[in-house]
Formats: structure tokens, C-alpha cells, sequence
């Protein structure tokens, strides 16, 4: 038996020494790894500078020809890896710019692109249009939200399942909103680019007093916010963008008073001023994109904050189709930190046009979006939210998008004695949005 054991590992030993490729020398790898390029194999490109790196062997066009191998099958983030390597051992080569400049459009990182782009040369600066700053987005956007739940909402008995009786009831029912917004996106110099947006939502509501008799009210809000926001690229590809969403408006509604043995209700009208400042980090590593978000906010003069992680996954190495899981945590003055909400959100590219959906679940009261640029910030909780959004072209520079949103909102019938809350109850509709927008490309 020992003897057969013995036979056995000497013919298992003879056929790895056999199968055993010799390991790589500097000639042979450029050799044939010329020859893969130019015979244009890029996969068996790939598979061999893997090969030639395990025996040891790394060089400038190595590098470049597994960044040109990798572009070709548009696997773009891969490439920029090897294209940023060769760059870092000589940055003269024109094509090497050029390839590594794409690479980075490809992947989705502009302002990365933009601050490299600064030391190309002079010719292929003219070639891919680069200016230190200018314009590079013009949108406008609107949109309108409405509660099909509105008329049933305005016909139930809420008073009388709140106990109002003498009391005094009120509430609030969505009928519709819209708004209208333009943004600019710019560079102000490389790797350095700002971007501005500037909103008005006008919002209708009904308001209902059972007060004695049943009472209604239109009730207005008018909201206008504004939002700047940096995008800056620190060393060679930590990104960071900090962004401010001033809101400011007013809303008018119907007060109530008494005057001797008569009720009456008079206008009335607030103003307010609400604030979020946010500050989010990300990176890119191959196929993956971590990254975490801050956020601080004062709305309706209630103190917050948010903080949020993610990780976006390209599983194609490139914008075809990435998908992006979110978590979200949240402190406030009210209730100390925990977690807040789940988000998912992922793109698809299918020729010209581009698929985009979001999906959220939690407490979302005074939620904030990445980068603080969408805020709930009337009253109202919601506990889901989806949204899809197709962008397709129609010219070289202008590119059209339509949205959809499937948002559930609870809110509150409230009961007052002597101006004292003494009950409640919850009511609950989905509200719907569809918006429409056009954006120029510079």
C-alpha cells in the first residue's frame, strides 16, 4: 500500500512540474503583451499582464495596455486603475492623457477629470474642450403633487372619532402643490465645480375647523429655497461636498378667536425660515464608491440631525447599471440617535436612455435626501417612498427627464381645549408627483 502511495504522489508531482509555467521575464512580458494589443485581444490581454504582475513584472506600458485593454470592453472604472499608474510613472504621452481623461468621464467623475485635465497639453486641452471654468448645466424642472385621497379625506368624520364635541378641532388636508426650479452647475476652477439651484413650491391646502359647525378654509403656503453646493476633489480622489438649502416662505391660514359670546375667524398668516447644511465624502476604489453624509438642519425651528453611509456597486465596471444601498440615522431634540430610515436607490443604462429609481422605508419626519437637496419639511410623516426617473435625449446638448414619486403620508386631526392639545387621531393618503424637466449640456 505504502509503495502505491509512494507511485501515486511521484506521478502527481511530475504532472504539476509539467503543468508549472516558468515564470515571466521583463522581455517575454512586453513581448507578448505588445503582441496582444496590437492582434487588439483584449481579455487575454488582461489574463496575461495579470499573469506577468503575479511573476512580479510591472512597467509603464503594461500598465497603459491593461488600461487600453479594459477601455476597450468599457469596463472604465478598471481602467482608470491602470491608466492613473501608468500616468504616475510619466505623464507625457498625449494618448495616455486622452485615455485617462474618458476613463474618468466614462466612470461619472467630472470634477476628477477636470482637475487632471489641467496639466495635459495645450493641443489636447483644445481637443476636449477643457476650460478652467465655465458652464456645464443649464436645467428647469417643475412638477406637480396632488391627493387623490383628498375628497374622501375632506367628507370623514374625524371631528367626531376625535372627540371634538365643544372643543375645537383642526386640520390640515393636502389638495395639490407644484413647483418650478432652474439650477446652474459650473466650474470655478479645476477639480473645483459649484452648483446652484433655486426653487418656489406653492402648496394647497384645505383647512377644516370643527368649531361648533364644521368650518373651511383655503389654506396657503408659498416656499422658496435656495441651494448652493461645492464639489471639490482633495488629492487624487477623495471627493467632497458640502451644500446649504435656505428656505425661506410663509403660510396663511384661518385663525380662530372669540369676542364676548361671538366665535369668529380672522387671517392669519406665519413666516418662516428653515435651514439644512449638509457635508458628504466619497471615493472610488475598482468597482465600489463608500461613502458617508452629514447633515444638520433647523426646520420649523426644531433642531436636527442626520447622518447616512452607502456604498455604490458597479458591478460592469461602468455606468451601465450600478445600485447603491443606503442607511440613514438621525438624532433630534425630541428623541435621541438611532436608526432612521433604509434607502436603495440603482440607474440602467439601455442606449441613449438612462433609468433611475429610489426606494425608502423608515421614519421620515423632516426627512433630508442626499446632499440635502430635497427636504419634508411640512408637516407630516411619511414611511415609503418610490421614485423612477427616465432621462433620454433629444440633441447633442440637451437631454429631457420625467419623474414619478409614490409617497404615503400620515398626518394629524388635532383637538384643542381653552388652546391646550386634549386629543388626536392620525389620517393617512399617498400622494402622487409627476414632474418634467429640460437640461442643456455644455
Amino acid at each position: 500500500m505504502s509503495k502505491r502511495i509512494g507511485i501515486t504522489a511521484l506521478f502527481l508531482l511530475f504532472l504539476l512540474t509539467v503543468s508549472a509555467q516558468p515564470k515571466l521575464n521583463f522581455v517575454e512580458a512586453d513581448k507578448k503583451s505588445f503582441k496582444l494589443y496590437q492582434q487588439k485581444e483584449w481579455a487575454k490581454l488582461i489574463k496575461f499582464s495579470n499573469r506577468a504582475r503575479n511573476d512580479g513584472i510591472d512597467f509603464f506600458y503594461l500598465q497603459a495596455r491593461t488600461g487600453i485593454a479594459y477601455f476597450n470592453l468599457k469596463k472604465y472604472r478598471k481602467a482608470t486603475k491602470y491608466f492613473y499608474q501608468a500616468w504616475e510613472n510619466d505623464q507625457n504621452f498625449e494618448w495616455l492623457q486622452e485615455y485617462l481623461y474618458y476613463s474618468l468621464i466614462y466612470s461619472g467623475r467630472f470634477t476628477e477629470a477636470s482637475k487632471i485635465a489641467e496639466s495635459f497639453t495645450v493641443p489636447l486641452k483644445t481637443k476636449i474642450d477643457y476650460s478652467r471654468s465655465k458652464i456645464t448645466r443649464v436645467a428647469m424642472e417643475g412638477g406637480y403633487s396632488f391627493n387623490p385621497d383628498f375628497e374622501s379625506l375632506t367628507a370623514a368624520t374625524h371631528g367626531k372619532n376625535a372627540e371634538v364635541e365643544s372643543n375645537y378641532g383642526e386640520a390640515f388636508y393636502l389638495k395639490n402643490y407644484h413647483f418650478e426650479s432652474f439650477e446652474l452647475n459650473h466650474f470655478i476652477s479645476p477639480g473645483i465645480a459649484l452648483n446652484h439651484n433655486f426653487t418656489y413650491m406653492g402648496l394647497n391646502r384645505e383647512q377644516r375647523v370643527d368649531w361648533g359647525n364644521k368650518n373651511t378654509f383655503a389654506a396657503k403656503t408659498n416656499q422658496f429655497q435656495y441651494f448652493i453646493n461645492p464639489n471639490l476633489v482633495v488629492g487624487k480622489k477623495i471627493y467632497v461636498s458640502p451644500s446649504l438649502n435656505l428656505i425661506w416662505g410663509n403660510f396663511s391660514y384661518a385663525n380662530g378667536g372669540i369676542s364676548g359670546n361671538n366665535r369668529f375667524f380672522g387671517d392669519a398668516t406665519i413666516s418662516y425660515r428653515d435651514l439644512v447644511f449638509s457635508v458628504s465624502t466619497w471615493s472610488h476604489f475598482g468597482n465600489f464608491s463608500p461613502g458617508i453624509e452629514y447633515n444638520y438642519a433647523n426646520i420649523t425651528n426644531t433642531g436636527l440631525r442626520q447622518y447616512s453611509l452607502w456604498l455604490t456597486y458597479y458591478p460592469f465596471s461602468n455606468t451601465t447599471f450600478y445600485i447603491t444601498p443606503r442607511v440613514y440615522f438621525k438624532s433630534s431634540e425630541a428623541k435621541s440617535f438611532g436608526y432612521n430610515t433604509f434607502g436603495i436607490s440603482g440607474g440602467m443604462q439601455l442606449g441613449p436612455v438612462h433609468f433611475y429609481g429610489q426606494y425608502l422605508n423608515g421614519e421620515m419626519e423632516n426627512f433630508i435626501e442626499s446632499g440635502g437637496y430635497v427636504v419634508a419639511n411640512f408637516p407630516g410623516t411619511s414611511s415609503r417612498k418610490y421614485s423612477g426617473s427616465i432621462y433620454f435625449p433629444t440633441g447633442k446638448k440637451t437631454q429631457f427627464v420625467l419623474r414619478y414619486i409614490n409617497q404615503d403620508v400620515t398626518e394629524i386631526y388635532r383637538v384643542y381645549n381653552s388652546g391646550v392639545k386634549y386629543n388626536s387621531i392620525n389620517y393617512s393618503y399617498i400622494k402622487h408627483t409627476l414632474t418634467g424637466g429640460i437640461s442643456w449640456n455644455f
